[in-house]
């Protein structure tokens, strides 16, 4: 009997299911955790399709089966093709339970990633969330921890959404080893974010990862962060941590902007500090109030938020042109988009 109830209710569900093109524009795998969160923070049964389809290996990888299997297990999730390799899957979600969890993303699985596809599945939860992941913190193809923490974090703060982040220990490519833990807060006043006046940016800030290497390269890194950015006459604080690689941000009254660059080899100390700086430069000298690589992650929150949050961007990405179409799956939501000399205004509707 409690089989035909499951039967019959997967049943009504798959007459209903929203279906996703997981092939549709940049077709990665920010398409599936994106969605999947979609799924849970609406309540909408989902089906993706063609998932990763034009990649050299398509299908659900690894990370992607983390990072679902996570929210999955936090929310009691009915699903069907949940594999790696699997190109089409099925997810029927459940209500977030609030409480502790602790998950293993594996190797170099990115830390920041999983927690992603975690907060934005946990805007409706009536009580914290604590989650802890152990994988890596700091991997190419996916927002470094300093970035989450010290950009991507505070800017959800600015809509309303509260969570406390905690780094216990860095683990980078091959070999993993991270460990970081994220509290979500339940959402009291969620807000739009409308930052399109010009912002006064005076100090760059930062955070120098060095692992195994001599301590000459993170000063020869900072240095020359810090000498690029006193020709723009902006004052500059810079730490020194533990992996290869620099996260710098600078703050004004409304926003933060940030760039990150990972380290590698062939390229020196020097161009690894004088790069970041010149990509946030680049930010700051162009009007944006939002950097090129947050407005991709923020899209979701602003299409959930009261309508009417607005900002300026130096440029759109692929992964954010997806995200505007994804998102319109779920909601009903426009983005308005006008192009202001060097500047693309995004006003949602």
């Amino acid at each position: 009997m409690l089989h035909c109830r499951w039967f019959l209710r997967h049943f009504r569900i798959g007459e209903s299911l929203l279906s996703i093109d997981g092939s549709y524009g940049e077709g990665g795998g920010q398409i599936v955790r994106t969605a999947v969160a979609l799924s849970i923070l609406t309540h909408t049964p989902i089906r993706i399709t063609n998932i990763r389809a034009n990649r050299p290996i398509p299908g659900l990888r690894p990370q992607h089966y983390t990072a679902v299997s996570c929210v999955q297990s936090m929310c009691h999730a009915k699903t069907e093709g949940l594999s790696i390799g699997s190109s089409t899957l099925t997810f029927d979600p459940g209500i977030i339970i609030p409480g502790s969890y602790r998950f293993d993303v594996s190797t170099a699985g990115s830390i920041t990633l999983v927690f992603q596809t975690c907060l934005l599945s946990a805007l409706t939860i009536p009580a914290p969330i604590t989650i802890t992941l152990k994988g890596g913190t700091d991997v190419r193809w996916a927002p470094s921890w300093d970035y989450f923490a010290h950009v991507f974090v505070p800017l959800l703060q600015k809509i309303g959404i509260k969570t406390d982040v905690y780094l216990l220990n860095r683990g980078y490519y091959p070999t993993g080893g991270g460990e970081a833990v994220l509290t979500i807060h339940p959402v009291q006043n969620l807000q739009p974010f409308r930052v399109i006046d010009p912002q006064i940016f005076s100090e760059i800030k930062g955070i120098i990862n060095i692992a195994n290497l001599p301590d000459h390269v993170s000063t020869r890194m900072k240095h020359a962060a810090m000498k690029a950015a006193m020709k723009h006459h902006l004052q500059s604080s810079i730490k020194v941590d533990a992996i290869t690689g620099i996260v710098v941000w600078s703050v004004s009254d409304e926003t933060i902007l940030g760039a990150d660059v990972l380290g590698e080899r062939g390229v020196t100390a020097e161009q690894v500090g004088e790069n970041a700086t010149a990509q946030l430069l680049r930010e700051i000298t162009s009007g944006a109030t939002v950097d090129h690589h947050a407005i991709d992650q923020l899209l979701p929150y602003l299409a959930y938020a009261p309508k009417g949050s607005a900002c300026l961007v130096r440029e759109l990405s692929n992964h954010a042109d997806t995200h505007m179409w994804l998102l319109r799956q779920f909601f009903d939501v426009n983005f308005e988009l006008s192009q202001q000399q060097d500047i693309i205004r995004i006003v949602v509707k």
